[in-house]
């Protein structure tokens, strides 16, 4: 039996389009965000992709991102599960900089190191960090050790994982039809695992805003078919590798 998992990521956040470090702190979507989370939901419901359970971050960006891309799809009604594990990466005492002033500061070999490479985390969080997400009450009951301070892409790999096999995976079971709706970086964890991507070739993965990726998984919660993740996404093969290039872009120019 294959079992449907789509993956999405969030529009465009207000702290997207003024080009700030994010990470845990809850910025919400821009106007422009909006309107790709609208069409994201178009997407599923032409394609006639009906997920059957909803998965979430805790953050609000990805959590109105689905309740948009829902409603366009009139699957408002289907049930929601939020967990933190499904965060973006935590970006230390990176959180709330400006890209441009942080790479002016540091150097952009530096920056990228931080920014891409798969095991190296940025710095840890200051307490005094005005952005500091860490003290926010939805993370009051969790364990202090397991709340980063800062994360690489391998750390987010590491707490995504216990979630996918421990709550996505009989959820698919369950329902048939999973979507996700978090980040960059927990996306690309999850793709990491499915598609079995080496540590080196994953820092070059690029998951554009607003565009539903479809797993269709066999019995052993693999993909039926291997394909590069963009060729998985729904909607015109132009504008998908036009979004995943502007992703690329602004990775490279700050």
């Amino acid at each position: 039996m294959t079992t449907t998992l789509v993956l999405l990521r969030h529009g465009q956040s207000i702290w997207n389009a003024e080009n700030r470090f994010t990470g845990w702190y809850d910025t919400d979507l821009s106007a422009v965000g909006e309107a790709e989370a609208a069409a994201a939901g178009r997407l599923l419901d032409e394609a006639g992709v009906a997920p059957g359970i909803l998965h979430t971050s805790l953050l609000t960006r990805a959590i109105h991102t689905a309740e948009i891309a829902l409603a366009a799809a009139g699957r408002s009604w289907i049930p929601v599960r939020r967990h933190w594990r499904l965060n973006e990466r935590h970006y230390g005492e990176l959180t709330g900089a400006n890209k441009s002033e942080t790479t002016a500061r540091f150097g952009a070999d530096q920056v990228k190191v931080w920014r891409r490479s798969y095991d190296v985390p940025p710095p840890p969080i200051e307490p005094g960090n005005p952005s500091n997400p860490n003290t926010d009450e939805r993370y009051a009951n969790l364990a202090p050790e397991v709340v980063p301070a800062a994360e690489c892409l391998a750390d987010v790999v590491d707490r995504m994982l216990p979630w996918f096999h421990d709550a996505i995976v009989p959820d698919l079971g369950v329902h048939g039809c999973v979507l996700v709706v978090a980040h960059g970086n927990s996306i690309r964890a999850l793709v990491k695992h499915l598609d079995d991507v080496s540590s080196e070739a994953i820092t070059d993965v690029e998951i554009p805003t607003g565009v539903p990726i479809v797993y269709e998984l066999g019995d052993d919660q693999r993909p039926v078919e291997r394909k590069p993740v963009l060729q998985r996404a729904l909607g015109d093969a132009a504008a998908v590798a036009a979004a995943a290039k502007a992703v690329a872009d602004q990775a490279a120019n700050h």
